[in-house]
């Protein structure tokens, strides 16, 4: 079908399809739970903001777990290191997207203002947590991870959790976290009404704004880093062992591809064009386009990661030369021949359908559907 090599892009590619899939459309939903908290200041406007993900939140699971499960399949390697390494920012995530579930189906079970308030509360953690994990992780992977292997291919991590929250890891993380806020923005503005609306429309601006800013500033800053370089390697379609080639340190080397690969240039304009876009399109009331911007804007964000990175998965900081890249990591040749048939099944399947879904769920939420349906809604 394909050779090695190409099979090798064709997931670090699709890997970067589903990671984006989810936070566009996961990135949407958590946005609103932490705006629902932030912004929604009585029951009523808390309401109307759940509600208007209510349809949606849980098949956008679906990309969340389908990531998962590529990053397992493809690059085995990458999933042990980084789940055992990075096991207290995992747990820490996992156990706040538990909120999620529970808190929209028992917050509306009983009519106790306490009751209620404690559920938007656990909700917002489960909508503020996961963003800011993943992007100090993406932070740290411009940084190094402190891991090696042994001759036996066995991976040692060597630091705990807070070893991890160093000040760019931890500026990664508010972008993360406001690149999704801003999501969140776009689509509530496309979904409510009235001063709701506004409130909504007026933080968006702002978040959108912001995130260029942080966005830009985390590029100079990664100017000034060491960035990881291939020196050597025996074969690029060759075997899965990280052992076989030597990386070298210099800095400013994540920016080296930018001029290698020209086109990769397009993905951090892309970013800042959009976000600047879609605070426009949020003053000019172009509900719809804010939100295309928004989500272009969280492809360019989450690229640019990638593109800078590449062909680096998980560098390391330990031992640069044990780094996991997409040449030497992966599945075998057959599991990712296999993989690429089913992927060229499903990955089409799940966008159409998650297009078909939201083509029959256009509407705004507001107080009086609310009240009207306040038996079968959250």
């Amino acid at each position: 079908m394909f050779d090695y090599e190409t099979l090798r892009m064709i997931w670090w590619l699709l890997i970067g399809v589903l990671l984006i899939g989810f936070a566009v459309t996961d990135g949407f939903d958590m946005g609103a739970g932490i705006l629902s908290l932030v912004i929604g200041k009585t029951d009523k406007e808390r309401r109307v903001i759940i509600n208007t993900m209510a349809p949606h939140w849980e098949g956008n699971q679906v990309w969340f777990v389908t990531a998962g499960g590529a990053i397992f399949a493809a690059w085995p390697q990458v999933y042990a290191v980084a789940f055992s390494g990075f096991y207290t920012a995992m747990l820490i995530t996992l156990s706040a997207l538990f909120f999620r579930p529970v808190g929209f189906d028992y917050r509306g079970k009983i009519d106790n203002p306490t009751w209620r308030s404690t559920w938007d509360k656990l909700l917002f953690v489960g909508s503020v947590v996961p963003p800011i994990v993943f992007g100090v992780a993406f932070g740290n992977l411009f940084l190094g991870v402190p891991f090696s292997f042994d001759p036996l291919l066995r991976a040692h991590f060597e630091g705990g959790f807070l070893s991890l929250l160093s000040p760019f890891a931890l500026l990664c993380g508010v972008i993360s976290l406001l690149m999704i806020v801003t999501q969140g923005a776009t689509w509530l503005s496309m979904k409510t009404t009235d001063e709701l609306r506004a409130k909504i429309v007026k933080t968006g601006i702002y978040t959108a704004i912001v995130t260029v800013i942080l966005f830009i500033v985390a590029g100079f800053w990664v100017a000034q880093l060491n960035g990881y370089v291939i020196s050597d390697i025996k074969d690029l379609g060759g075997a899965s062992n990280p052992l076989l080639k030597s990386v070298v340190l210099e800095k400013g080397a994540w920016l080296h591809n930018y001029s290698q690969y020209s086109w990769m240039i397009a993905m951090p304009l892309i970013a800042i064009v959009t976000l600047l876009l879609t605070a426009w399109c949020l003053k000019a009331g172009k509900d719809g386009f804010a939100f295309v911007c928004s989500s272009l804007a969280t492809l360019g964000i989450i690229m640019t990661a990638g593109c800078s990175l590449f062909p680096f998965i998980m560098p390391s900081a330990l031992m640069p030369d044990h780094s996991l890249t997409i040449w030497d990591a992966t599945s075998s040749y057959k599991t990712l021949n296999i993989m690429t048939v089913v992927a060229g099944f499903f990955v089409p399947l799940i966008l159409l359908y998650t297009a078909w879904t939201y083509s029959k769920m256009f509407g705004r939420v507001d107080n009086k559907y609310v009240e009207n349906n306040s038996h079968t809604l959250y």
